[in-house]
Formats: C-alpha cells, structure tokens, sequence
C-alpha cells in the first residue's frame, strides 16, 4: 500500500538506512528523477510522515536539508515547492551522486566533463606560466609513477588520480581545486564514469599525460590548457556507454 498525498503517490518503501538520511536520499532521488517535478508542491508532513515511518520533526528537519541543497523553496503559507534545477546546488554530494546514478543518458557525466576539461586545463596552463623547478619534478614524478605500474589496475588509476590532483595543487586556484576535485571524486564512485574499457588505454593516457607535462616543462601555457583538456574530453569519449536508444 503506498502512502498518498495531494495526489502524489509514492514508490514503494526501501529498506530504512538512518532516519534523516534515509529520508533525504529518497526525497532527493525523487526530485533529481523528475518524479517530483519542477514547481511541484511536496505532500505535507502527515503524508511524508506516514510514508517514511517517521516524526514530523525528522520531516521537517529533512525538508530543511533539501532547502539547504536549494532543491526545495519553502513558502510561509503555500508550502513547499520543488525549485528549478539552476538553483540546484549541483556539488552538494548527494544531489551529484544522485543527477549520476540516474542519468540514463549519461548527459550529465557529458556535461561534468566539459567543466572538469575546463577547469583543469586553466589550472595547467597557470602552473605552466609561474612552475619553479621544484613544481616541474613534482609532476614529473606523478607521470613517472603511473609509468613504473605498467597495467591499467586500481593502482594506476589511484596513480592517475595522484597526477591530477598535483596539477591543481600546483596551479594555487583553490577554488577551481575545490570544484574538480568533488566532481572528480564523485564521478570516481560511478561505475558508469568508467564506462568501457578499450585497447590501448594504457598507453593512450600516459602519452596523454606526456603531453600536459611537456608542455609545463616548456612554460607552454597554452599547450597545457590544449593538451589537459583533450585528455580529459577524449579519454571519456573513448570509455563512454552508449546511452539507451531514442
């Protein structure tokens, strides 16, 4: 028997995790899915209440969680509606994991990439106008230890991880570290982001790399940002799944 409210009707409950996460995550799920859609006014507390198995005070602090990750808009009077999705803190961790892991069309690792390819490619190309010598070896011993692993395993994708993450340490753009490293993290954690494997990957990433590096060691700003970026956007379009047909 699934719980109603103003003409919604829920999905069958799953297994309960921590209340308040629970709850969040299912609503979350609901919202990013498009199941509760855009100007959509969420059930009162009584329905989600019934629905969760829950307090009204675990509903109404959820409720807060979601306003907080600009999902929802609260209205004094009217309620609680679901805001349109460019008001979506889109790197909060749940609502990223969730656009992912529902995304039949993989649109929004697509459009992950383009950001990361961005972002990362300005970090190497500032680290390639200002490296010192000491910079310049850091990153060099970050290809040099992808290298010495020699199979595309966990350990050289760590490896590989390593390597980006110097470059953005490197660049001293905190914020756009800040901002590659959680769509990076997250996209790591799906299966999908690393999609197919192929022949030759091995080789194609490191000459890959080979390149962003060459092109610091050159003071190549523009290099870097052209090399970093194509890395980024061709590796995924060589591994990506084909989306459903239509």
């Amino acid at each position: 028997m699934t719980a109603r409210g103003d003409g919604f009707a829920f999905p069958p409950r799953r297994p309960a995790e921590r209340l308040g996460v629970a709850v969040v995550s299912e609503l979350v799920e609901l919202i990013v899915t498009g199941q509760l859609g855009e100007g959509q006014m969420l059930p009162p507390e009584g329905p989600l209440s019934e629905h969760f198995g829950v307090s009204r005070t675990v509903v109404r602090e959820s409720v807060k969680r979601l306003e907080e990750k600009g999902l929802v808009v609260v209205s004094q009077g009217r309620g609680t509606q679901v805001a349109r999705v460019g008001s979506w803190n889109m790197l909060d961790p749940v609502v990223l994991s969730a656009l992912i892991d529902n995304d039949a069309s993989l649109g929004v690792l697509d459009e992950l990439t383009v950001v990361r390819g961005s972002l990362e490619a300005a970090m190497a190309g500032t680290l390639a106008t200002r490296r010192t010598p000491e910079e310049l070896t850091r990153v060099e011993h970050a290809l040099a230890a992808m290298r010495e692993i020699r199979l595309e395993t966990d350990s050289f994708r760590q490896a590989d991880v390593v390597f980006h993450f110097t470059i953005m340490e490197l660049s001293g753009n905190r914020l756009a570290e800040n901002i590659c490293k959680r769509l990076y993290r997250r996209a790591m954690e799906s299966h999908r982001f690393h999609g197919l494997t192929y022949r030759s990957a091995f080789e194609s990433t490191l000459d890959e790399h080979a390149l962003v590096v060459d092109a610091i060691a050159r003071q190549d700003a523009a290099g870097a940002e052209r090399a970093m970026r194509d890395h980024i956007v061709t590796s995924w379009q060589r591994r990506r799944l084909e989306g459903p047909p239509g």
